[in-house]
């Protein structure tokens, strides 16, 4: 029997026996159709084996903010090189006219071989080496300018992985494209034959998909039940935190990177107002000046950031309770202002556990996260030393991932440092350890790229499989 075609499907099929091969947009143009339209013809079309679906990416690049200043004002290493042409600057000079840049003008051209930098009794003085000419770094950037581009018209695709570190100076855009042509039985169909009436026994039911919750949901609802499991309590916090739990309270300096505007999400003309007692200022204040030896500002405390871990919420359950035993866990949101990559997000979710008793040790700290890797289906697990700010000591946890034959770097674990649980009056061993969430469900999902769980991907999303 012949098959019943809709009106939307007749357009599409007459205009593709004229043209072979059509994009979504063009269908759009050309048929005079509505997106929505055009959409459910080229479905149906490919459930009925009528046409051929072909997806393509491509790439496209457009300067961020960082980059179009630095096409129009110079990169920070040639404003470097052009205030030392005339003769060599003190470094203090050199770092009021390039502020925050001053770090990244002289790393850069040091590398570059462009400056010397010698010292006197009273000063460091940065003379000119070599007066280069245009960099290729400046070449992608003019070539760039403020227009998009396609990825592959950029031949130098080393110096373009190069900028793309630097924040804020190149823009990934992914366009996908979806080309549509007919296949060998639908090139022959009469289009103007009449149908109308006909109806075809053998055609294919609508399909229903039955509801169910998202992938990266099932995995925070099934860590949360191995912590549950585990005997942990789960704790909550805002997601907006003052600075002085987000960041003082875990002994880090004022002056730290981190708290400038390229690594947090500040809350602007937002100041917090009573976050903490006097007694915990004081106690906070007191271990900053002693132990970074700075004055320690109020002001920078109470302003509010978006919180960049959970560890916020651990200190304050920690301050407000001095328990002598706990297991307590707690997850949600988290920013961080990066470069949004196959592995990076803005915004992503994050999971942290401490445990607080008399004697527990790096030992109970690394049978428990065995534990908690072996509920996740993770048998192969190892641990090694490592740096991180407020633990010591600090082990990184690696887990074996089978699919793909190698390992991967999960949670950060380790003690925390008597600098941010004294000044609490906690005196007993904090255990701490977590990580972000998606990237154990993009182990669990055999995900390559963080993007896709938020990509709203209705093949995948449909496909997948309830139980991993």
């Amino acid at each position: 029997m012949s098959q019943v075609l809709h009106p939307i499907e007749k357009t599409i099929i007459k205009l593709l026996q004229s043209e072979k091969n059509l994009t979504e947009s063009q269908i759009i143009e050309k048929a005079k159709l509505s997106a929505d339209q055009t959409r459910r013809g080229i479905e149906w079309l490919r459930l009925k084996n009528l046409a051929v679906v072909q997806e393509s990416e491509q790439l496209f690049l457009t300067l961020g903010k960082n980059g179009l200043a630095a096409n129009k004002e110079g990169l920070p290493e040639r404003r470097l090189v052009n205030l030392v042409s005339g003769g060599p600057v003190p470094f203090d000079d050199l770092r009021k006219k390039l502020l925050d840049e001053m770090n990244v003008a002289i790393a850069n051209a040091k590398k570059n071989d462009w400056i010397t930098i010698t010292k006197n009794n009273s000063a460091s003085i940065v003379s000119l080496k070599t007066n280069p000419d245009q960099t290729s770094e400046e070449k992608i950037l003019a070539q760039i300018g403020e227009s998009k581009i396609a990825q592959d018209q950029i031949k130098d695709s080393a110096t373009l992985e190069s900028l793309k570190k630097r924040p804020d100076y190149i823009i990934l855009e992914s366009v996908k494209t979806k080309t549509l042509s007919l296949s060998e039985q639908a090139k022959s169909i009469d289009t103007d034959a009449a149908d109308s009436g006909a109806i075809d026994v053998e055609a294919d039911v609508p399909m229903i998909y039955a509801a169910k919750t998202h992938p990266l949901k099932d995995t925070i609802n099934e860590i949360r039940e191995i912590f549950v499991s585990l005997g942990f309590t789960e704790i909550a916090g805002n997601l907006a935190q003052p600075g002085f739990w987000n960041f003082d309270a875990l002994f880090t300096p004022q002056d730290h990177p981190a708290r400038e505007m390229q690594d947090t999400f500040y809350i602007k003309d937002k100041l917090a107002q009573n976050f903490a007692t006097q007694a915990q200022i004081n106690s906070v204040s007191a271990s900053h000046k002693k132990g970074w030896k700075y004055p320690w500002n109020l002001d920078a405390a109470r302003k509010m950031v978006l919180r960049t871990h959970t560890t916020c919420v651990t200190i304050k359950y920690l301050a407000e309770n001095k328990p002598s035993e706990a297991r307590v866990f707690s997850l949600g949101r988290v920013f961080r202002n990066e470069k949004v990559s196959y592995k990076h997000l803005v915004e992503f979710n994050q999971v942290e556990g401490i445990v607080v008793g008399k004697n527990v040790s790096l030992r109970d700290l690394m049978g428990i996260q065995t534990q908690f890797y072996k509920k996740l289906g993770l048998n192969k697990i190892k641990f090694w030393p490592t740096f991180f700010p407020y633990t010591e000591p600090s082990l990184q946890t690696m887990v074996y991932n089978e699919k793909l034959d190698k390992w991967i770097e999960l949670f950060g674990m380790g003690i925390f440092r008597p600098e941010v649980t004294r000044p609490f009056g906690i005196t007993r061993p904090v255990l701490a350890w977590g990580g972000g969430i998606e990237r154990i469900a993009m182990l669990k999902y055999g995900l390559n790229d963080v993007r896709e769980f938020y990509n709203n991907n209705l093949s995948w999303l449909r496909s997948t499989p309830k139980c991993q």
